[in-house]
């Protein structure tokens, strides 16, 4: 399993542990691809997971650029566009800086359409 699949697959507990509801890993469209959408009560919950080795270069959170947040919006909107009711959403970024076994940051609306 790659580094980024493990990344995700713990940012998935790591959620489901908070309350959030594991909806879809990996929906990808021809915008990109959202790691995980979770349902956190009635919000549906489009959720970025980056990992980098250190905070070289600014870190995860700075790998989260304009241009990938653009993808991001598009992919979420193409998922959005087959649901008949479109629920409140939001855009989450859970963050690991190594794969040591701390807890990640969870920067809830991490971002939001632009």
């Amino acid at each position: 399993m790659s580094r980024g699949a493990q990344a995700e697959q713990m940012a998935a507990k790591f959620l489901q542990a908070q309350g959030l509801k594991l909806v879809q890993q990996n929906y990808s469209c021809k915008h990109g691809e959202i790691d995980l959408i979770m349902q956190d009560a009635a919000t549906l919950v489009f959720v970025e997971v980056r990992l980098r080795g250190g905070n070289h270069f600014g870190g995860a959170a700075a790998s989260i650029t304009a241009t990938k947040q653009g993808r991001l919006i598009r992919t979420a909107q193409h998922y959005l566009a087959a649901l008949k009711h479109i629920p409140a959403c939001r855009f989450d970024a859970v963050l690991y800086e190594g794969l040591d076994g701390t807890q990640p940051q969870w920067i809830k609306n991490a971002f939001s359409l632009m």
